[in-house]
């Protein structure tokens, strides 16, 4: 799926000194400064948050209107197997295990808790250990999948999750519906992209540096590419040239309405591109699969005074009812 510009990579910033090997092969400690792995982890972990932060509102704030809805507490894990040098982030961040807390969303039923601060260890997913599940020695990032798809299915069947940690406490938390997409963070490069169930943004994506609504914006357009089916759509007529433009179109204007249900001022949307516009799109030489960025900006623009008026009268902007598509999502065109 094309975005505004993958996998998330396991090694940034971890392991400085050395690179474990297969076959045992030991660590020179000596060469290893704990506190400078500890503080890459915290780097790469404050980025993460604050998408998780942003994905959440923008779920949560949307889901009346998704058709792919899931019960969610907006927890993120990490598993050391999936990191550079397990051992280093173990011993890095005091941990015995490799499970921990990555993120709870600001928000979310998770962090309402106060029991999920960053890297406190896990080792219970209501009686299952993540632990025990068998993983590679390093750079393994399936069980961590396996632990989120774990939580999904134990939260569609019960009104309730219990986590437990390694100090022998638990917190039992309820979830809330969201829409059905995973917001993760690449530990490099500059694209946002987006693949049907994920969002996936590069920690080098200029919108870091922009305020939080600004910085949405970019999350609401590749989250507008999941909620309209923009993948399935493409599997099923092909992406030619015109056809992922009308698709980068239609997300582009459904921007300002998810951020208006998220809590901010849909103009933001129209400010992102703006901002982002002039460098991000490739000018002359842009692929002209999109259109250039001061038309996307128009077309934005457009949108808000109806999103406006719908939230004025109705307190929300239901797009399921009233944004109009680009392309009919059950036919090819």
């Amino acid at each position: 799926m094309r975005g505004i510009g993958a996998a998330r990579i396991a090694a940034f910033g971890l392991a400085l000194a050395v690179i474990p090997v297969s076959g045992g092969a030991e660590i020179d400690w000596d060469r290893i400064d704990l506190a400078q792995e500890r503080a890459a982890i915290e780097r790469f972990q404050a980025f993460d948050q604050r998408l998780q932060d942003v994905g959440w509102k923008m779920v949560r704030g949307n889901a009346l209107f998704c058709d792919s809805v899931i019960p969610s507490i907006g927890l993120q894990l990490q598993d050391l197997a999936s990191y550079g040098a397990p051992q280093v982030a173990r011993a890095a961040l005091a941990l015995n295990g490799d499970f921990a807390v990555q993120t709870a969303a600001l928000g979310s039923p998770a962090a309402a808790t106060g029991a999920f601060p960053a890297n406190r260890e896990v080792t219970l997913i209501n009686r299952t250990d993540p632990n025990a599940w068998e993983a590679e020695e390093r750079l393994y990032w399936p069980r961590l999948t396996r632990a989120h798809d774990f939580i999904d299915s134990a939260l569609a069947n019960h009104a309730e999750i219990t986590i437990g940690f390694a100090n022998g406490e638990t917190a039992q938390v309820k979830p809330v519906d969201v829409c059905a997409t995973r917001f993760e963070l690449m530990g490099e490069g500059t694209r946002a992209v987006a693949d049907g169930g994920r969002v996936v943004i590069g920690i080098e994506f200029p919108a870091f540096a922009y305020e939080e609504p600004v910085f949405a914006g970019v999350v609401a357009h590749e989250l507008a590419h999941n909620l309209l089916g923009h993948k399935e759509w493409l599997d099923r007529n092909g992406r030619g040239r015109r056809n992922i433009r009308r698709t980068e179109r239609e997300a582009d204007r459904l921007m300002p309405w998810l951020l208006a249900n998220a809590g901010y001022d849909p103009i933001a949307a129209q400010q992102f591109m703006e901002t982002w516009g002039p460098r991000g799109d490739g000018g002359l030489l842009r692929n002209r699969s999109h259109d250039g960025w001061d038309e996307r900006a128009e077309f934005i623009a457009a949108e808000i005074p109806q999103i406006n008026a719908l939230m004025a009268r109705n307190g929300a902007a239901d797009w399921s009812v009233h944004f109009r598509r680009e392309v009919d999502p059950e036919q090819g065109l």
